[in-house]
C-alpha cells in the first residue's frame, strides 16, 4: 500500500509539473505550452474587445448576445486558469507546504489580479439583491492588461526599471507633493482677498496647483490678481521641470537596462570577468529549478537568460527550462595558475577513437576541456564518444 501511495504521489507530482509548465507564461518547450499561451492571450484580447464594442448602442443592439457569449466563455476560461494555478501553487513556491503555497499565491499581486479577472462576472449571481452595485467591479477586468507583462517576458524590463529606480522616483514624487502644497499656500496668500469663494483656505488651491504643475490647466480655477498671475507663471515653469524629472529617471532606467547586455564585454574587460554561454538540456540538474535554488558560488553570476526570442532578467524566482541559453560570468583565470592546454589529434589508430570519455584511462591531473569536431567546439560529458578526426583539448594541472 505504501509503495502504491508513493507511486500515485510521484505521478501526481509529474502531472502537476506538466500543468505548471503549461500555465507558466513563456515556457514554450512543448507545443501544448505554447498553444496555452496563445489561447490565454487571445482570450484576454477577445474579452476586452467584446467589452469595448458592447458599449456602442448600435453594435450592442445587433450583436449584444454574441458579446455576452464571448464574455461568458472567456471569463470561464479565466476561472479555469485560476483553478489550475491553485493546483500548481506548490510548484510556484517549492519550499512551502501546499496550503502555504496556495495562500501565498492567492494573496500575491498576480493571484489577486487572476481572481479579479473572473470573480466580478459571477458576483451578481451570488449577490442578486446588489447586482447593480457589484457591476462596478467589472471595471477590474482592465487589470488583465497587467497580465500581458507575463505573456511577454521582455516587458519585465518595465518592472525591473521601476524597481531599480524606485528611490529616485519616490524622491521626485515627494518634491512634487511639497511643491504642490507650497504653491497652494502661496496662491491662497495672494488670491484669497480677490477670490474668497475660490481660494477659501490654504488647501483650496491644491486642485489648481495639481492641474498647473502637471501642465493640464483646466481653467476652472485661475488667479486674477497681477501678483497671482506672476506666481502662476513661475509655478507653471516649475511644473514642467518637476514632471520631467520622473520621466527622465524612467527613460534613463530603460537606457541602462537595454544597454547593460551590450556592455557586458566592456565590463568583463574592466572587472576581469569572463562570460560563457551554455544551453540547458532536459537531463541537466538545473533544468526545472528556480535560480535561487542553484546555489551559485559567490564569484559566479547568471548574466542573462535567453528563452526563444525573449531575454529574461535572471531573478531568483525565474524557473529554468530545458532549451534555455544561459550566459554565466565568473572571475577570469589568474595568469599565475599552473594551467596548460594540449591538443590531441585523434587518428584512425588512436586508442581513444570510438571510446566514451568516461571510459578513458586518464591521469587525475588531466581534464578534457573541449572537443573540436567539424569546425565547432563541443562541451564534453561522460557519454560523448570520441571520433576519428576529433581534436581533444586537454588541460594539464601538473606543475612543471
Amino acid at each position: 500500500m505504501a509503495a502504491e501511495s508513493s507511486n500515485k504521489s510521484i505521478q501526481w507530482k509529474k502531472i502537476r509539473e506538466s500543468i505548471f509548465s503549461m500555465v507558466s507564461v513563456g515556457v514554450v518547450n512543448e507545443p501544448v505550452n505554447q498553444a496555452y499561451d496563445i489561447i490565454s492571450t487571445g482570450a484576454l484580447v477577445i474579452n476586452l474587445t467584446a467589452a469595448i464594442l458592447n458599449t456602442y448602442d448600435s453594435l450592442s443592439a445587433s450583436y449584444g448576445s454574441l458579446f455576452m457569449m464571448i464574455e461568458k466563455i472567456t471569463v470561464a476560461f479565466f476561472a479555469i486558469d485560476f483553478i489550475l494555478r491553485l493546483l500548481t501553487a506548490a510548484e510556484l513556491y517549492p519550499n512551502d507546504k501546499t496550503q502555504v503555497a496556495v495562500r501565498r499565491y492567492i494573496l500575491s499581486f498576480a493571484g489577486i489580479v487572476d481572481i479579479l479577472s473572473f470573480l466580478p462576472y459571477y458576483l451578481p449571481v451570488f449577490f442578486p439583491s446588489g447586482a447593480a452595485v457589484f457591476r462596478m467591479f467589472r471595471v477590474v477586468r482592465i487589470l488583465r492588461l497587467f497580465r500581458i507583462n507575463a505573456y511577454y517576458d521582455s516587458l519585465n524590463v518595465i518592472t525591473e526599471v521601476l524597481s531599480s529606480k524606485s528611490q529616485q522616483l519616490m524622491s521626485s514624487v515627494f518634491i512634487i507633493v511639497v511643491l504642490m502644497v507650497a504653491s497652494s499656500l502661496c496662491m491662497y496668500s495672494v488670491e484669497h482677498t480677490a477670490q474668497p469663494e475660490v481660494f477659501q483656505n490654504a488647501f483650496s488651491g491644491i486642485w489648481w496647483a495639481a492641474s498647473t504643475l502637471l501642465t493640464v490647466g483646466y481653467g476652472d480655477i485661475y488667479p486674477v490678481t497681477t501678483l497671482g498671475k506672476f506666481f502662476g507663471i513661475v509655478i507653471a515653469f516649475l511644473g514642467v521641470g518637476m514632471v520631467a524629472i520622473p520621466t527622465g529617471i524612467i527613460s534613463a532606467g530603460f537606457v541602462e537596462q537595454y544597454t547593460r547586455l551590450t556592455e557586458l564585454g566592456d565590463f568583463a574587460a574592466e572587472q576581469d570577468i569572463h562570460f560563457i554561454e551554455i544551453v540547458l538540456k532536459k537531463r541537466d540538474k538545473w533544468a526545472g529549478k528556480f535560480i535561487r535554488e542553484l546555489g551559485l558560488p559567490a564569484n559566479t553570476i547568471i548574466a542573462l537568460i535567453e528563452r526563444g526570442d525573449d531575454i529574461l532578467i535572471p531573478k531568483g524566482d525565474v524557473k529554468l527550462q530545458a532549451g534555455d541559453v544561459l550566459v554565466l560570468g565568473s572571475e577570469a583565470l589568474k595568469s599565475g595558475r599552473p594551467l596548460h592546454l594540449t591538443e590531441v589529434n585523434i587518428g584512425p589508430e588512436h586508442s581513444w577513437r570510438g571510446q566514451a570519455i568516461k571510459e578513458l584511462d586518464m591521469s587525475r591531473k588531466m581534464l578534457i576541456v573541449m572537443i573540436k569536431r567539424n569546425g565547432r567546439g563541443i562541451i564534453p560529458d561522460g557519454e560523448l564518444v570520441i571520433e576519428e578526426g576529433d581534436v581533444v583539448i586537454i588541460s594539464d594541472f601538473r606543475k612543471r
